[in-house]
């Protein structure tokens, strides 16, 4: 078996909680804003988050029982079943972003808030892509980089159209805009 990097359940830990902030705020702006696409591009990151809170979990409860780094699809899975059998929370206690929003309870500073903790999302898995041991760690580290990318790149698309034209995009090369739940 591979060498399982100490660090890694904690950092873990932290990202599980950065993505049910995530989770809570997508939830949040998806009720908030009043233009569909707008809520629909919210509800579709706000289920996304959820799915990587179940990975990161089920990935860090491998970890914790020196099992090893599981693969993305495994991960789901698994999490789905530890929703099932724990209780997975979904809102923490206090949140930063939701009262930032409250604040200013705006299309373009929902988008604008959402970008920033994207940023630091991509940021910090990256870091931890960068520190990966192992190959099964590293596959895992990027997808779930990838993913917050697309998020990146489909909130900075809106953003410049929100703060452009007044509106929400119509057309982008990939997009959520017709999913919801």
């Amino acid at each position: 078996m591979e060498k399982i990097r100490p660090e890694a359940v904690e950092e873990l830990t932290v990202a599980f909680r950065t993505e049910m902030v995530g989770h809570a705020f997508y939830k949040h702006a998806s009720e908030l804003v009043s233009n569909e696409k707008g809520k629909n591009i919210f509800k579709h990151l706000a289920k996304e988050e959820l799915e990587h809170m179940a990975v990161v979990l089920a990935v860090a409860e491998s970890l914790k029982k020196g099992r090893g780094w599981m693969s993305y699809r495994d991960a789901l899975s698994a999490g789905g079943d530890l929703r099932e059998k724990k209780g997975l929370p979904i809102f923490p206690e206090e949140n930063e972003l939701i009262e930032r929003l409250r604040e200013n309870p705006t299309d373009q500073n929902a988008v604008s808030i959402s970008i920033e903790s994207e940023e630091k999302a991509v940021h910090f898995y990256g870091d931890m892509l960068k520190a990966a041991a192992t190959a099964d760690e590293k596959v895992v580290l990027t997808d779930l980089l990838e993913m917050e990318k697309g998020h990146l790149k489909i909130l900075r698309w809106e953003y410049e159209s929100l703060r452009k034209t007044g509106f929400w995009g119509e057309f982008m090369e990939y997009s959520v805009e017709k999913e919801s739940d």
